[in-house]
């Protein structure tokens, strides 16, 4: 066990170097591409953002440029949408519609609270907000501030994971704050029908 987490310290201190000498470019190059790939770990980014640019540098990166990246999303969608919806089935086409009148009808705290929980799936917000055609302020100031905590948790997560590989009880309460993270983010996506 010892090996294993030499080995992931010396992965995560390499990575580190790395993004140091490329400079914050690296930084916000793995988070637009995580915008672009959603299946890419934005927790993980964040975490290398703030443990190679310092906690105040990584998270103004990572939280502006995932707000960037989500106002793309939002803006191509709500442009191409039609298009797009023209292409799918009847039964998608259903749900997408119901979606979008969901989304639509957020109040501006409720859209906040479900871009700021973890495991919500970001991309998919973004994309029914652009077809449902929310307000472009009303969703960019969901944006700043629901990513404001998303950034943090992942952020906290990240560096203390980095920090305590070799301590199993914050290890263990990583684990513990995830699982209720992850417990309320569907317990919320569930309430608002993004199952």
């Amino acid at each position: 066990m010892t090996g294993l987490l030499e080995n992931i310290s010396e992965i995560i201190d390499q990575i580190t170097i790395f993004m140091q000498d490329g400079g914050i470019i690296c930084g916000i190059f793995l988070i637009l591409l995580e915008s672009i790939i959603p299946v890419l770990p934005l927790g993980v980014f964040i975490a290398m953002n703030i443990n190679a640019y310092g906690f105040i540098l990584g998270f103004v990166i990572s939280w502006l440029t995932t707000c960037f990246g989500c106002f793309l999303s939002y803006t191509l969608f709500r442009f191409i949408g039609t298009k797009l919806l023209k292409l799918l089935s009847k039964k998608d086409l259903k749900r997408i519609k119901k979606g979008t009148k969901r989304i639509r009808n957020l109040e501006f705290s409720n859209l906040v609270l479900l871009i700021a929980l973890p495991f919500t799936p970001a991309f998919l917000i973004n994309i029914i907000a652009g077809l449902s055609n929310v307000p472009r302020k009303k969703f960019m100031a969901a944006i700043l501030l629901g990513k404001l905590f998303i950034v943090y948790f992942w952020g906290f997560i990240g560096k203390s994971f980095i920090e305590s590989m070799s301590d199993v009880r914050i290890l263990i309460s990583i684990v513990v704050i995830l699982v209720i993270a992850y417990i309320f983010s569907k317990i919320v996506a569930k309430k608002f029908d993004l199952e």
